[in-house]
């Protein structure tokens, strides 16, 4: 209960349901938008069958969606206030409707790859709105029940992804993964198009718009997630594509910077930066992103290499981490409210960083029941750093700063998801050369335990009769290799664990979030 200047009680500001509803559309929005980035992971090779694509095409089905929505997200701060909210959000919604639709029709890698394209970049549009719609229509007071709603989508999205593609591509196929989008992407194309009234368009804005800005973004952002996604799996500057990336990259960084410092009026604004927690709070995003979509990557690996667990068993088995999170929104709502959020932060990097520790120790043999108390950890500690991090980042500032700063605040996480998988790849990749090469020093004809079990393997493929020795080798060698990518895994899980304890350290930078300014809802 808020007063006036005589001491008088004034009401709390009441947020209609006209708004109530056209949020909650928007949200789902989101939500099929971010679900997009991994709906296909666990189902790669059902795509890949179906379109007669080389194992080198198949993953510009996530990087083309990648790239294109990386670049959207800091533009789409600058579409909302030229156009307003409503008709980006119901443009998105629209085009993102329709992509959908094209991908589940493409005939051949070449149209899948500029459909995921254009669905990553319009859909791209939707994720900040609802962040910068979330801060400014609703009071100080509503926002403990509202950041729970847009942290839960933010980070169930990607941590189902591969459920929800496993299951459709199992019992329907790979076109379900697209087609799913049709009838409730009219619906909120429809009721967000209605509905939404929070601001109003500024026209004038495209008489300044800054086209070489624009230019020098896409080339900056697009080529350093071109680079993040390939380097790792074709060393790096050795690959001719990458290395020439890098340097598009370097030369549009700068020139990039250099235009939203000297524009008349930038594509993206970086005046948010100077608000000590916004930039703290996109920090610890950058972060939450490496965790966030590292584990959604790892996990999926090692069920499917070690374990040999198909789409759907693989979908199962994560299924847990979406079930923890949807039961933590509420009492992470309630927890915001009774704690400081930097205590509440704290504790979810702690509870997060035990899961990865836990996930360190694994073995050849974990299962569904190993791996069930690092996901329910994992659930959890999402939800309590994700809620936190956008009160943090958000919560203090003006409301005319919102729609730019929502920008910049998810693309942090998508960047710290682009790096942390890249960075995930490098550190599997040179670990699992070390215990190889340990391991076959260690697995050599001198020593007698691997003669008597080469002769125990040879026994047992007697009835292979002279193929015995050949096949008795070659298993040899594949249970090396697994046993060396196993402790290659656990040791990824182990540096999550370093990361996320040294994060936990670093909250005490955090200033205690004051009071926002009142967004009143209005236009």
């Amino acid at each position: 209960m808020a007063t006036t200047a005589a001491g008088a009680p004034t009401a709390e500001p009441v947020v209609d349901t006209r708004k109530m509803i056209a949020f909650l559309a928007m949200v789902f929005g989101m939500f099929m938008s971010i679900l997009d980035i991994q709906v296909v992971s666990a189902s790669l090779a059902e795509i890949q069958a179906g379109l007669s694509a080389s194992s080198d095409e198949i993953s510009w089905v996530q990087t083309s969606y990648l790239i294109a929505e990386v670049i959207m997200i800091p533009l789409s701060g600058f579409l909302a206030r030229l156009l307003s909210t409503r008709w980006l959000f119901a443009g998105a919604a629209a085009g993102f409707t329709l992509t959908s639709f094209l991908c589940a029709t493409a005939t051949s890698m070449d149209q899948m790859i500029v459909y995921r394209a254009l669905q990553g970049f319009i859909g791209g549009g939707m994720i900040p709105s609802v962040f910068s719609a979330a801060f400014t229509i609703f009071p100080k007071s509503k926002q403990a029940f509202v950041s729970p709603m847009i942290g839960l989508v933010a980070t169930l999205a990607p941590t189902v992804g591969p459920t929800i593609g496993g299951y459709l591509t199992e019992y329907m196929s790979w076109h379900w993964l697209f087609l799913i989008n049709i009838v409730p992407g009219i619906i909120v194309t429809v009721t967000t198009g209605s509905l939404i009234d929070f601001d109003e368009p500024d026209f004038s804005l495209f008489e300044r718009f800054d086209w070489f800005g624009l230019a020098f973004m896409a080339g900056f952002l697009g080529c350093l997630e071109y680079v993040l996604e390939e380097g790792p799996n074709n060393d790096w500057l050795q690959d001719e594509a990458v290395a020439i990336c890098m340097v598009v990259c370097g030369v549009s960084g700068v020139l990039f910077f250099w235009r939203v410092l000297t524009a008349e009026e930038p594509i993206v604004s970086l005046a948010a930066f100077r608000n000590r927690n916004f930039a703290t709070g996109s920090a610890f995003s950058f972060i939450l992103g490496i965790g966030l979509y590292g584990l959604t990557y790892v996990y999926p690996q090692y069920l499917a290499h070690i374990r040999g667990y198909n789409s759907l068993q693989i979908g199962e088995t994560m299924f847990v981490t979406g079930l923890t999170m949807f039961f933590m929104a509420p009492i992470t709502g309630i927890l915001s409210r009774k704690l400081d959020v930097r205590i509440l932060l704290v504790v979810g990097m702690i509870i997060f960083g035990t899961g990865t520790w836990i996930a360190s120790h694994l073995t050849a043999d974990w299962d569904f029941w190993e791996l069930f108390i690092p996901q329910i950890l994992r659930g959890m500690g999402l939800m309590m750093c994700m809620v936190p991090i956008t009160n943090v980042a958000l919560g203090t500032l003006d409301p005319p700063m919102m729609k730019n700063a929502s920008g910049l605040f998810n693309l942090t996480r998508n960047l710290g998801g682009a790096v942390g998988l890249a960075l995930i790849n490098q550190a599997y990749n040179s670990r699992l050369d070390l215990h190889l090469q340990r391991l076959h020093d260690g697995a050599n004809w001198a020593k007698s335990y691997t003669l008597e079990y080469l002769d125990t393997l040879q026994r047992g493929l007697a009835p292979l009769g002279d193929l015995a020795d050949v096949a008795a080798l070659k298993r040899l060698s594949m249970l090396v290799r697994q046993q060396a990518m196993v402790m290659a895994y656990a040791d990824t899980f182990f540096l999550l664990t370093c990361l996320f304890a040294l994060t936990a350290c670093c909250v005490v930078i955090l200033k205690k979030p004051q009071a926002a300014p009142a967004g009143g809802g209005g236009h």
